[in-house]
């Protein structure tokens, strides 16, 4: 039973995170198992083919790491460098990959045909937040049953919304039907608008110079 249990320990297919940590490992120093290396010395420069072990005396001279980097190639390919300051290089340029990934998304903001004031602007301003983070975003109207005989009344919106965010973005394409919905394309401007502060809600004038329900001042009589 125990050896059953070691066997399946021993195939069992590895946790998402060890898959991570074991494609992105590299193998240094001792871990190098091979008789001879072709080494980069820590300037890039070429040393040329020789045994592991001399090169990790090397690596050691210089307070360095030796470590692979071409373990594909006859003889592997390793380098004299920092392996800590290396990973965290590696890390950076993984996150900015990803960043950059994350700029080429786009975005989604829904309308109805029947929106008032408050939710256009709200909405609006939600696109031009995208557009700001450099994002494409699919603008969309949803029809509902006969209101997908009026087509202009969803163009209508579509356009305004182009007008309202002119400064930062613009339409890819002409609105297009599909189905139930219109859809248009913004993408960003480039130089578009500075991000504005999202408190202070200067993308869009307020749609009252002031609330009426709010209570007025009252002027002592003498």
């Amino acid at each position: 039973m125990a050896c059953g249990a070691r066997l399946h320990a021993r195939n069992r297919a590895p946790f998402f995170g060890e898959v991570i940590a074991i494609a992105k490992e590299h193998k240094i120093n001792e871990q190098i198992r091979v008789r001879q290396v072709r080494l980069i010395d820590d300037e890039g420069g070429q040393v040329g083919i020789i045994d592991t072990r001399e090169a990790v005396a090397m690596a050691r001279e210089k307070n360095l790491d030796l470590v692979m980097v071409g373990p594909t190639a006859v003889p592997p390919v390793c380098k004299l460098l920092d392996y800590g300051r290396f990973r965290y290089e590696e890390q950076q340029n993984a996150k900015e990959n990803r960043k950059r990934a994350r700029a080429t998304e786009v975005k989604s903001i829904k309308f109805r045909v029947k929106i008032d004031a408050n939710d256009f602007n709200t909405k609006t301003n939600h696109v031009r937040r995208f557009l700001e983070e450099g994002h494409k975003v699919k603008v969309t109207i949803m029809f509902r049953g006969r209101e997908r005989t009026h087509p202009e009344l969803g163009e209508r919106i579509l356009h305004r919304v182009a007008e309202t965010l002119a400064d930062i973005g613009a339409p890819e394409s002409a609105p297009n039907m599909m189905g139930m919905d219109m859809n248009m394309i913004m993408t960003p401007k480039p130089g578009g608008a500075k991000k504005v502060d999202r408190g202070s809600d200067q993308a869009s004038p307020p749609v009252a110079d002031a609330d009426p329900a709010a209570p007025q001042p009252v002027t002592p009589t003498v």
